[in-house]
């Protein structure tokens, strides 16, 4: 992967797009975990599934972070510098064509997929040092407790232990060149075709239908989360 080029790969048609920086950023501090891609000369491509966290203060367009295991050969594997690629998913479902008034019109439907991807790229460097690892870690752990009554704390573990933890990860940092998003959320069909797909999705209730739903109502109702 070139860490340089401003070429963006990801099928993305102008139905879909999302280039808003501030909602992308927000939406990724949410969803807070994604696919680190980068690539190797003995195994090709490489990828790590973990959290991660974006400090958008770092960079034009903000720079993520994160760690994997001492024993995980990626940051051994890949070269100091070279293009990451970081991908982030959020809700999806499948979309049945029943719910279409299309369907009753002509036929002329078929089934899809509604969902949420961001794609961030950029340069990738690996740390091992203990005091920038501590402090990565504790923003990862403040992030992730910030919900909680009572919130575990980094240094609610002996001193002892956690060294011995941070003995055992490497941080990455991969400022961000680029980034794009794609919200698929049936905005290539008449208004009441999505109001139909929002209905069913509310009525059958499988994993991800009611967060596909309250994203088709946002990206309708938001101008801002419209790209």
């Amino acid at each position: 992967m070139d860490s340089t080029t401003s070429k963006l790969v990801l099928y993305n048609p102008r139905w879909f797009r999302n280039d808003n920086l501030d909602f992308l950023q927000a939406e990724i501090r949410k969803i807070s975990f994604g696919t680190l891609v980068t690539t190797s000369e003995a195994h090709g491509i490489l990828a790590s599934h973990i959290p991660i966290m974006l400090d958008a203060a770092r960079g034009e367009r903000g720079t993520l972070f994160g760690h994997i295991a001492r024993g995980n050969s990626q940051w051994r594997e890949t070269k100091p510098g070279s293009g990451a690629l970081v991908v982030f998913l959020g809700p999806d479902a499948y979309i049945t064509p029943r719910w279409y008034h299309t369907k009753k019109q002509d036929g002329k439907v078929v089934p899809t997929w509604n969902y949420v991807a961001i794609h961030a790229r950029g340069p990738i460097t690996f740390f091992e040092d203990a005091a920038h690892l501590k402090q990565a870690v504790r923003k990862l752990t403040d992030h992730h407790e910030s919900t909680a009554e009572d919130p575990w704390k980094v240094d609610d573990a002996p001193v002892d232990y956690l060294e011995a933890q941070l003995k055992a990860i490497v941080g990455f940092e991969v400022p961000i060149m680029n980034i794009e998003g794609k919200w698929k959320m049936s905005q290539n069909r008449p208004d009441a075709d999505r109001s139909g797909v929002i209905s069913g999705l509310g009525e059958r209730d499988l994993a991800g239908d009611r967060e596909v739903a309250e994203a088709m109502r946002a990206r309708t109702d938001n101008p801002e989360n419209r790209g």
